[in-house]
């Protein structure tokens, strides 16, 4: 039988945290930052009375202003989420709940793993991007201008990747842009909903691949181990998952801040041989202990019975725990359990077990330690939801 244990409330008031410390946003550029108008739009044309804004600690300091725009221009209440107990990426819909609220506006950075229980409008921040001097590094980094290439970023420079785009399309015929796409149920991008199973621009026969709230096609006989990846943004989760994801391919990347390109250097096999040795770890744990870590995307609660019906028919035993944000005090007062896997999205799933007394595993290192039907192949799954049947 699976026990749950939490954090007292003390722990949590107790918790340290660090915030870069952000300015306000001056009015004029506060409705274009947040999107304000289009905001209001999403919330009247779905007549919502009750408004979650959830904001990541770095953008709390404009929350309230953003509030008040939003409930003078809609006439919708507004309740400010501040950051989730799990990470700031995923949507917290059971903080929504607890207000009563009919949706949710998510500000900053965003996994974009589905969701299903409200609807959710993501706004992302508009970081600023130097597209000609991006489009220098990528011409230096890729000179043969017939090099398939997939270009991604961050959510962040979303805003940005036309106009990237247009100075390097005509150079280069074999680039291929991805899209951010979200789904599970009512999910919207700047008040575009995005539902719709086809892309106006794939071309006809082409190879489709949505991962990871992206989306892009392929050009028809290639495969992803044909092209090379070019990532626009800081290094970081996002781009880490990407690796992983996509081990069979050569990483360049762009770092807004710095305005340096670069040949991604981290050595994939290696952190894949760290993984490898997790699972054996795992293999010769007898006690499981079941962290869940999302309480909004989908299908968690399937994985975790999954995990459960896995982990029993291994002949190892399993408990539950449920505490918000990891730490290594926390875990170190369950000495007992041999081996942790982590339920997340899955830029939160990859998380560096060093500092900790016990491995942490994902479900997929997990089910190839107990199932012997999953075998390593070199090919890493982020995404739990990609082992449901």
């Amino acid at each position: 039988m699976a026990e749950a244990f939490s954090s007292s409330s003390e722990t949590v008031i107790r918790r340290s945290i660090n915030v870069e410390v952000k300015a306000n946003t001056s009015g004029e550029k506060l409705e274009e930052f947040y999107d304000i108008k289009e905001t209001c739009e999403f919330i009247r044309e779905h007549n919502f009375d009750k408004v979650a804004l959830q904001f990541p600690d770095e953008l709390l300091v404009d929350s309230v202003a953003v509030a008040q725009e939003i409930e003078r221009n809609s006439h919708a209440k507004t309740f400010i989420l501040g950051d989730t107990s799990y990470g700031s990426c995923c949507v917290d819909e059971v903080a929504a709940e607890h207000v009563g609220a009919s949706c949710i506006v998510h500000y900053g950075s965003a996994c974009l793993s589905p969701s299903n229980r409200l609807p959710v409008l993501y706004i992302f921040e508009k970081r600023p991007l130097d597209v000609e001097l991006c489009a220098s590094s990528f011409r230096e980094l890729y000179p043969d201008t017939q090099t398939h290439v997939i270009l991604l970023c961050d959510v962040n420079y979303n805003h940005a990747i036309d106009g990237l785009l247009a100075l390097l399309s005509p150079e280069y015929p074999n680039l291929a842009v991805s899209e951010l796409v979200v789904g599970g149920g009512q999910c919207f991008i700047h008040g575009r909903k995005q539902m719709d199973k086809t892309c106006p621009s794939e071309p006809e026969n082409s190879l489709v691949i949505s991962q990871f709230g992206r989306r892009f096609s392929l050009k028809c006989g290639t495969a992803v181990t044909d092209y090379r990846m070019f990532y626009v943004g800081l290094e970081g989760a996002t781009l880490r998952n990407f690796m992983m994801t996509w081990n069979h391919c050569s990483f360049c990347s762009f770092d807004p801040v710095s305005l340096k390109g670069r040949t991604e250097s981290i050595n994939v096999n290696r952190a894949l041989m760290k993984r490898y040795y997790a699972i054996e770890r795992a293999k010769d744990a007898n006690v499981v202990g079941i962290l869940v870590g999302t309480l909004g995307v989908v299908d968690y609660l399937s994985i975790i019975q999954q995990l459960k019906e896995t982990i029993h028919r291994a002949g190892k035993k399993s408990y539950m725990f449920l505490m918000g944000k990891l730490n290594v005090p926390k875990l170190a007062n369950f000495m007992e359990i041999d081996i942790f896997v982590l339920i997340a999205c899955p830029e939160n799933s990859l998380l560096d077990s060093s500092e900790f007394y016990k491995p942490i595993v994902t479900p997929f290192e997990m089910e190839v330690a107990c199932n012997k039907k999953r075998e390593w192949s070199g090919e890493y799954v982020t995404d739990f939801r990609h082992l449901l049947p």
